[in-house]
């Protein structure tokens, strides 16, 4: 792991694509850091490991044939939800943070990718292409998924939005949801596309189930994060040439967008933030 920036309220870690050391292993991807910041799961060939925030030896989450990624914490810090293709197709799995047996939360014959668990904990958002809403004007397609919730404790799943709303994260106190979408097949590791299913990054608002566009590069914009106090979204575009970090404000983004870091030959590929209490 490197490039881990440091402010006086948040941690926001970084994976860039820049090579390392050849006695060092590569393709560690889906870093996902805890809560308390203290914390980084991420996934290696195929399995979850642990390490700490600020340096330190990885140890093994879990030891499986079927491949595990995508990590997601719980607001505690108790639990750590991912994908695993344990039964043929991803599934969505929960464990405890600290290891343990993991459970199957989903078993629709295609594959489920979390994306956040619900600010009280209890359940888990995720994407799927299971079922369209008939309302719909998609062309429906396996590639263009919806997204779901299901409970922690196991339970039926619920569509929440029938758009494909990728790797969505909710707002404190749960009424804005922030996504970006995909409109078309393109592969999500294309560097410098440009074209009209490039994604964008979206707020809804579950008050008044209105969508507002967040982002208007004509290239790609994603993985959305909130703020600690919610007034801020921080997202990856490459609207510099490379993917780096920016921020806009939830409420007038397109004016008041920032850059953040600046890489210019190795893009950022994932973001994940905790705030310092």
């Amino acid at each position: 792991m490197k490039n881990l920036i440091i402010t006086t309220t948040l941690i926001i870690c970084i994976l860039a694509g820049a090579g390392v050391a050849a006695e060092n292993p590569l393709w560690m991807r889906y870093p996902s850091i805890s809560p308390d910041g203290k914390t980084i799961v991420f996934s290696y060939k195929g399995d979850l490991f642990s390490v700490a925030a600020d340096g330190g030896i990885a140890s093994p989450l879990t030891i499986h044939k079927g491949y595990d990624f995508m990590p997601v914490w719980s607001p505690d810090g108790s639990h750590i939800a991912f994908a695993s293709a344990r039964y043929g197709n991803f599934d969505v799995f929960i464990m405890p943070s600290a290891g343990g047996k993991a459970i199957r939360l989903t078993d629709f014959s295609g594959s489920e990718y979390p994306a956040c668990f619900t600010p009280d904990g209890q359940n888990i958002l995720y994407s799927a292409s299971i079922q369209d809403d008939y309302r719909n004007v998609m062309f429906p397609s396996g590639m263009l998924s919806e997204l779901y919730s299901v409970p922690v404790e196991g339970g039926r799943p619920v569509q929440i939005l029938s758009v494909p709303a990728e790797d969505a994260q909710l707002s404190s106190d749960g009424s804005i949801l922030a996504f970006h979408d995909r409109k078309g097949y393109e592969n999500s590791w294309r560097k410098h596309h440009t074209s009209s299913v490039t994604r964008d990054v979206w707020l809804y608002y579950k008050n008044d189930d209105s969508f507002v566009k967040f982002s208007d590069f004509e290239g790609e914009d994603r993985n959305p994060v909130f703020s600690d106090d919610d007034k801020e979204i921080y997202y990856l575009s490459e609207k510099s040439g490379s993917f780096n970090i920016w921020k806009n404000p939830v409420q007038s983004p397109m004016p008041y967008q920032q850059q953040l870091t600046f890489f210019e030959k190795h893009p950022v590929r994932f973001l994940s933030m905790t705030v310092l209490k």
